[in-house]
């Protein structure tokens, strides 16, 4: 069932000719809003849930290879657009909610992955080149490949 939430998450976010927001953490995923009540009673409610210890899925590597892509095209999107969007890293989010929910090691390892694939283009690109736009796209189409691939060998 996760799986087929991942095939639609990603599937139509790689593909979607938008452009997308900050990383996860740290620089990347730094971006919430203080003071939001609705977040504030989510995480309430998440602290009253159990945790759950972590259990390696089969397609762990791949995801955590599609985290890093989203991380990768989260920032090149945003540098090559010139405004800010939020709409990979949210997609980076959702995908944690529904992969590894209440199973912090596996989140962890997914934001560091994101954060990886962000910061490894934010050290090489400081301004948008043809590279960085033959680079984002070629990220997005990996990712877009790999989801599929994880979808139709993992799926339900």
């Amino acid at each position: 069932m996760r799986l087929a939430r991942l095939a639609l998450l990603c599937g139509l976010a790689l593909s979607a000719p938008a452009l997308l927001g900050p990383a996860l953490s740290g620089p990347a995923l730094a971006q919430e809003a203080k003071g939001d009540k609705a977040k504030g009673d989510k995480a309430k409610e998440e602290a009253a849930t159990p945790t759950v210890e972590a259990k390696p899925a089969p397609y762990d590597e791949r995801l955590e290879r599609l985290s890093e892509i989203l991380g990768a095209v989260h920032y090149l999107r945003n540098l090559c657009t010139g405004k800010p969007e939020d709409n990979w890293r949210a997609s980076m989010q959702r995908l944690i909610e529904l992969e590894a929910a209440n199973e912090p090691k596996r989140q962890e390892k997914l934001t560091a992955a994101f954060n990886r694939g962000y910061r490894s283009f934010a050290a090489i690109y400081t301004a948008c080149t043809d590279s960085a736009v033959v680079a984002e796209e070629r990220y997005r189409n990996e990712g877009a490949t790999l989801a599929t691939e994880i979808t139709a060998r993992f799926g339900n």
